[in-house]
C-alpha cells in the first residue's frame, strides 16, 4: 500500500504512480490538489483506483481511502467520477463501432485470472499448472478474449484489463 501526495499530477508523478502500481504491485491512494481529465485518465491507466482531494484529506477520509484501496475497491471524489462518466460517454459516441461489431462488456472471472497471471509474467504452461487447467484451455481463454475484444496480443489484452480495472 502506498499513499502518494502531490500538488498536481505531472509526468514525473505519473511515472512514479506507474512504477508503484505495476512494478511493485502496490495499491495506491493518490492525494492531490487538482486533476484535469487528461491527468485523470493517465492516473487511472496507471492502476490508481483511489483518489482523495488534498483539501478533503481528513484523518477519517484517508483511513477510509486506505481501507477501500486495500480491499481493491475504487473510490473517487464525485466530481472526478462525473468527469470519468463524461469521458466514457464521449468515447462511446465517437468510437467507430457498429452495433454488430461492438465488443461485449466484461470479462469472466476465469479470463481475469488468466490475464492476471499473464501480467505477472507466467507462460501458458505455468498458468495452466497454477489454475489446474490444460494448456489448451489457457490458450483458448486468451484467444477468446483477444478475438472478442479485438486485441492484438497478450500484452494488449493485459493493457486492456489494466485500463478497465480488471487487474
Amino acid at each position: 500500500m502506498a499513499i502518494v501526495l502531490t500538488h498536481r499530477v505531472d509526468e514525473p508523478a505519473v511515472v512514479e504512480l506507474r512504477r508503484l502500481t505495476r512494478e511493485s504491485g502496490r495499491r495506491v491512494v493518490l492525494v492531490t490538489d487538482q486533476l484535469r481529465e487528461p491527468e485523470l485518465m493517465a492516473v487511472l491507466e496507471c492502476g490508481v483506483r483511489t483518489i482523495v482531494w488534498r483539501a478533503e484529506a481528513t484523518q477519517s477520509r484517508l483511513i477510509g481511502a486506505v481501507r477501500s484501496a486495500a480491499r481493491g475497491d475504487s473510490k473517487l471524489p464525485p466530481d472526478l467520477l462525473g468527469q470519468l462518466i463524461a469521458h466514457v460517454g464521449r468515447s462511446q459516441r465517437t468510437a467507430p463501432h457498429s452495433p454488430s461489431t461492438a465488443p461485449p462488456v466484461g470479462l469472466a472471472p476465469r479470463e481475469i485470472d488468466v490475464l492476471r497471471l499473464v501480467a505477472d509474467g507466467l507462460d501458458t504452461h505455468q498458468i495452466a499448472e497454477k489454475l489446474a487447467y490444460s494448456e489448451r484451455t489457457i490458450k483458448n481463454v486468451l484467444y477468446g478474449v483477444m478475438s472478442r475484444l479485438q486485441l492484438r496480443n497478450r500484452a494488449h489484452a493485459v493493457a486492456y484489463a489494466l485500463r478497465e480495472g480488471y487487474i
